[in-house]
């Protein structure tokens, strides 16, 4: 439950919902991401079941990703979870920052 409530798994989840993806192009797709935290969340994902990873042996090695479909399922459930996290994000991370700034 921890990884379906979780922000960057539901924009991953609506940035394949399209279809497979390049590492680089989800990174594009998802505003605000940084690399190490879209291999994490896609790391987690792929270990619950929710994401597949396929690498193709050529040089360079290309990489892709697609939702199984058990994280197709998902795609109902957190469409309005995506669009309000797409929304509010900017005002999430300034509302971070403030608070994080020393008193």
């Amino acid at each position: 439950m921890d990884r379906i409530g979780d922000r960057w798994t539901v924009l991953v989840v609506g940035a394949l919902g399209d279809g497979t993806a390049r590492f680089s192009e989800l990174k594009r797709r998802i505003e605000g991401i940084s690399q190490k935290m879209l291999t994490q969340t896609l790391r987690e994902m792929e270990r619950d079941g929710l994401v597949t990873r396929t690498m193709y042996a050529q040089v360079p090695v290309r990489v892709e990703y697609q939702l199984t479909d058990a994280g197709m399922s998902l795609r109902g459930p957190l469409k309005a979870l995506e669009e309000w996290s797409i929304e509010h994000l900017g005002m999430v991370m300034t509302a971070q920052q403030v608070y994080d700034q020393p008193s």
